[in-house]
């Protein structure tokens, strides 16, 4: 079912949106009530309590002892007996890849430490996926694929031995962090990048100049240390709980979940350096009907991350991730605290993020993709979001990820962009809502930046508080409607709007440079409406070029 939902209704469903837990047979259910979209019970996995204790099966404690063989065969021995939990008690447990299988809990007792090792021979390649596309990868530490009722909870901690994998940039480390990763081996290029195997620069290379051939696992080998694996990936599997662990320190992405359903994540922290390439926290990819509540994040790359499948191979799958609820997660470092993209040519739809908090992260609110991805991102809906400490966006929309978009010429004319023909390839961000985001000590409060061919569309915001060096900043938007804000900044043109249509700024309460209000710009900029409250003669302080002023509406 359908919802088209006035500003006001929309408002007024969004103000109660409380999961609960029931009983429904032997499985507890997550029920989200009072969302602006229908939304099925999450199903929650329930497990026998026969429990398979990992020491039975020959594993030790001695942080030297590489246990996969105990740990797979005790999860093995789990499953084929109908299921329960495998427990890893107190300890330091040395492992390498471990899989998965059908109604087992992996279960990491307080005080548990399941270290993957650092000896990379141990991970073979095999055909995976990786940014949105079907790639191969050396084989995930935690790895399950087509499984049904399977979990990893507990109160221990699971690490990846990430810094075996990655690459260093020089400039994102002390300089006495710097003399070890030198000191401990490996190889440094140009100064500056310190690689963990020739082996791994090797193989970046020969991808930059396109010379591996991606479909023949035997002649990747070589540079099979550059093919840096996601350290918990599931693939297609249903009724999946990840509850109370700590996990950390992954090659790649932490947690990727893809083309999975009924999935709970609650209660999790999860941690990477801040250095790391490509440490994101959580990608949920092509998922639908799920939750990720009461975790915390402090990452390398992005934090919450929403995927769907890059380019064709994500349109041909045609998977959207749909039906999830995000709520009461801290974000203390990273990329972006919650993320659309860029990967997301499959779609995402109906997506509620409620009472989430980003401290220091390099973007707050962060929604991305490019020509050539499709994919239509819509019926997002925020509620409550605080971040702070922000050195770029609080707010932004970027459909020229990774490319040039409008730019200005050093006389301040606008160079217009030039719109192409719309097509699959063309992604689409509307029908998003925002409401009681509060961002302090931000460098830019909202960028809306849409593409010719494809404007960001049927945005709403309402009850904004912003403290910035800079404002709003819209280009190539329609339908835009900014309520009740108030926006603190230290520059000129705290409202930029270029090439945009129907854009109403209304309720705003302006503070701190209360000069040079708006700069309004491009030749297909129409149906402007601001409503500055407490700045007299708004019309004298608007910088306009290339629109008429008849376009302009004051309020």
């Amino acid at each position: 079912m359908k919802f088209f939902i006035s500003t006001i209704a929309f408002l007024l469903i969004l103000s109660q949106a409380f999961a609960s837990g029931k009983d429904k047979g032997d499985s507890e259910v997550l029920s989200f009530d009072n969302l602006p979209f229908e939304m099925p019970d999450i199903i929650v996995p329930q497990f026998k309590s026969d429990t398979f204790n990992i020491v039975d099966f020959g594993a030790k404690a001695d942080g030297e002892t590489v246990n996969s063989n105990a740990i797979n065969a005790a999860i093995k021995k789990c499953s084929v007996n109908g299921g329960g939990i495998v427990l890893i008690p107190q300890g330091i447990w040395v492992s390498g890849p471990l899989v998965m299988q059908n109604n087992v809990n992996l279960h990491l007792a307080n005080g548990a430490l399941l270290q993957f090792s650092r000896d990379l021979s141990l991970y073979p390649l095999f055909m995976s996926y990786y940014e949105g596309l079907k790639s191969p990868r050396c084989q995930n530490p935690i790895y399950g694929s087509g499984l049904e009722n399977i979990a990893i909870t507990g109160e221990g901690v699971i690490d990846g031995a990430g810094d075996a994998w990655r690459q260093v940039k020089r400039e994102k480390i002390t300089d006495r962090h710097w003399r070890k990763l030198v000191a401990s081996g490996g190889i440094v290029v140009e100064n500056r990048i310190w690689y963990p195997t020739e082996a791994h620069y090797a193989g970046e290379q020969k991808n930059r100049n396109g010379e591996l051939d991606y479909n023949d696992l035997e002649s990747l080998k070589p540079y099979k240390d550059f093919f840096r694996p996601q350290m918990i990936s599931l693939v297609g599997c249903k009724k999946v709980l990840l509850d109370g662990p700590t996990f950390q320190n992954s090659p790649a992405w932490n947690i990727h979940p893809l083309m999975c359903e009924h999935i709970t994540v609650r209660n999790i922290k999860v941690r990477n350096p801040w250095y790391s390439q490509n440490g994101d926290g959580l990608d949920l990819e092509s998922c639908r009907i799920g939750t990720v509540y009461d975790c915390t994040f402090d990452v390398g790359d992005d934090a919450i991350c929403i995927k769907s499948g890059k380019n064709k191979q994500g349109r041909d799958m045609g998977k959207p991730t749909e039906l999830i609820v995000v709520k009461n997660c801290m974000v203390y470092h990273g990329h972006g605290g919650f993320v659309i993209g860029s990967e997301m040519s499959g779609g995402v739809r109906k997506m509620y993020v409620e009472n989430c908090t980003f401290l220091g992260t390099d973007c707050g609110l962060r929604f991305k993709s490019a020509r050539g991805r499709g994919g239509v991102v819509e019926e997002i809906y925020m509620k409550n979001i605080k971040m702070t400490d922000i050195p770029t966006d609080a707010i932004r929309f970027n459909l020229y990820y990774g490319g040039k978009s409008v730019v200005e010429d050093e006389d301040g004319n606008i160079v217009e962009g030039k719109a192409i023909p719309v097509t699959e390839e063309t992604p689409s961000f509307r029908n998003l809502h925002f409401e009681d985001i509060t961002c302090s000590n931000v460098e830019r409060g909202i960028t809306i930046r849409g593409i010719p061919e494809m404007p960001v569309m049927n945005l709403t915001l309402k009850n904004i508080s912003i403290t910035a060096n800079t404002g709003i900043n819209s280009t190539y938007a329609e339908n835009v409607t900014i309520e009740n804000i108030r926006l603190d900044v230290k520059q000129p043109n705290a409202i930029e709007i270029q090439n945009s249509t129907n854009i109403k700024i209304i309720g705003a309460n302006l503070t701190g440079y209360t000069k040079n209000i708006a700069s309004i710009k491009g030749s297909t900029t129409k149906g402007i409406t601001l409503g500055v409250g407490n700045v007299e003669n708004v019309k004298d302080q608007l910088f306009i070029q290339g629109t008429s002023k008849k376009e302009i509406k004051i309020k």
